[in-house]
């Protein structure tokens, strides 16, 4: 290795401490060590996606998950509070307030009822609202386990969302699919581990960071495919260039690169080879993958795909290939379910009921054709935002005709379906005006804990050290939530 990079690597306060035969710093460490603290992966760094077993069996054998960017209204949806429908209108009480900062609302607003009708469906008696038609079907929500006792520390959108995929409310570290592929691999070699795609045209809240490997090998990071156009930017051949070209230029570049690394022995060349030998095979098993023409029409209208267009039905149909073909996790953000009622679209009536027109309908779809190719059972589906909606009106359009509801981090509501948690079942309860968890809390990372235990993992042992110390999804935190795992 370089000397100079050698020296760089060992030169941390953490690594002056752990060397320091005696002194307060050695005794404290050492009082800080546990058998098995850390588990670091083996990787190969010529095959990094190849197979890798957890610390344990899994019951979800893979992932899919939906993220609604801009975090829908629980209150409208999954969260039945028939005593909040009958104080619509009145002043909020003071002691949900103080205290309390609020994205767009300040002063004393007013109690807020659904408009939405609610029912209970299914043989589990589960309440929905009529926004979601679909997933009132029997088949459909007896599969689903709601968590209605979310929480979480951020009430602004990036923030949230970076806290329930990276752990950390700051940009920086690796996303839940970088973890996830780190530590099993993939199936397939010629694809992705990890594979992201967005519709409604609009990336993340927290930008490539929700998809991102951190400091993670980037091999591990999300990477972006399309229901349109190219599969993957820059994955295709320059003009001019055919594939035995394409390979020549390739070995060459590998051979550039495998002089770099004997010299200087940074890991990230070695990884950055095998992404250009990935990229290659993906030239070919890409669009093959992402070809929706290939299902029947009969599946089409399923899940109201259309081919050649980009839309969240033809998303939810391309993660079934994806999984389907061996891809570990796919991550859907799906934009525009920031419900203020600031217009007609970000409404909680009309606004909302066209929002899951184009979205349970996919979704049930999806969960339909997962269980008809027995792949439910050890796929983890996983829907939500990153937090809820406020129990009375939005402070900006209070005055208004379209209704709408502020951010809320307090609690909300996310589900999943298959990979091994229970169907049919209700976790957490909130209190009857929706303000607190009145029952069961579920902190994102205990949320993270339970999706790394379904993988086979022990959340506190899948860990990357970085800087001098051990880091993990869950940073220090985080329980698994043993209730809601079948």
């Amino acid at each position: 290795m370089n000397s100079y990079l050698s020296a760089l690597q060992n030169s941390t306060r953490r690594h002056f401490l752990g060397q320091s035969g005696i002194g307060l710093g050695a005794c404290a460490l050492s009082a800080l060590s546990v058998e098995n603290a850390r588990a670091d992966v083996p990787i190969n760094p010529t095959v990094p996606l190849a197979q890798r077993q957890p610390h344990f069996e899994p019951t979800a054998k893979r992932v899919i998950y939906l993220h609604l960017t801009g975090s829908p209204p629980n209150l409208d949806i999954y969260d039945h509070k028939p005593e909040l429908v009958k104080r619509d209108g009145q002043e909020c009480p003071k002691e949900f307030l103080e205290g309390r900062t609020f994205a767009f609302t300040s002063g004393t607003p007013k109690l807020m009822g659904t408009p939405r009708k609610f029912k209970q469906c299914g043989k589990s008696g589960s309440w929905l609202s009529d926004a979601v038609p679909n997933f009132q079907a029997e088949d459909i929500v007896d599969e689903m386990c709601f968590i209605h006792s979310m929480n979480t520390d951020q009430f602004n959108h990036a923030p949230a969302e970076l806290l329930i995929y990276t752990g950390s409310p700051r940009s920086g570290r690796p996303s839940m699919g970088a973890w996830a592929t780190y530590g099993l691999g993939t199936e397939n070699q010629d694809l992705p581990g990890f594979v992201v795609l967005i519709s409604s045209g609009v990336q993340p809240n927290g930008g490539a960071n929700s998809y991102g490997s951190g400091f993670l090998p980037s091999v591990f990071q999300g990477v972006q495919c399309r229901s349109k156009g190219d599969p993957v930017l820059y994955v295709s051949d320059p003009a001019g260039m055919n594939r035995k070209l394409r390979r020549k230029s390739l070995d060459a570049l590998k051979k550039l690169n495998e002089l770099q690394s004997a010299d200087q022995g940074h890991p990230e060349t070695l990884t950055r080879i095998a992404q250009y030998e990935l990229a290659f095979r993906m030239q070919a098993s890409v669009p093959e993958v992402m070809d929706i023409t290939k299902e029947s029409k009969e599946t089409h209208e399923q899940y109201g795909a259309k081919p050649g267009q980009s839309s969240f039905a033809n998303n939810c149909l391309l993660a079934r290939r994806l999984v389907e073909k061996g891809v570990r996790f796919v991550q859907l953000f799906d934009w525009g379910w920031d419900y203020h009622g600031t217009g007609e679209a970000t409404g909680l009536t009309t606004g909302l009921t066209k929002k899951w027109a184009a979205t349970d309908k996919p979704i049930a779809a999806l969960i339909r054709d997962l269980k008809a190719r027995d792949m439910l059972k050890d796929t983890l589906i996983i829907c939500g935002g990153e937090f809820g909606r406020t129990p009375f009106r939005e402070g900006r359009t209070a005055k208004g005709k379209v209704l709408g509801r502020d951010h809320y981090p307090d609690c909300f509501t996310m589900w999943m379906a298959g990979g091994g948690v229970k169907g049919g079942y209700n976790y957490g309860q909130t209190d009857e005006l929706g303000f607190q968890v009145s029952e069961n809390k579920v902190h994102v990372h205990d949320l993270q804990a339970t999706i790394m235990h379904l993988l086979g993992f022990d959340h506190e042992r899948l860990s990357f050290r970085f800087q001098g110390r051990d880091y993990r999804l869950t940073d220090v935190h985080g329980d698994v939530v043993h209730d809601v795992i079948a």
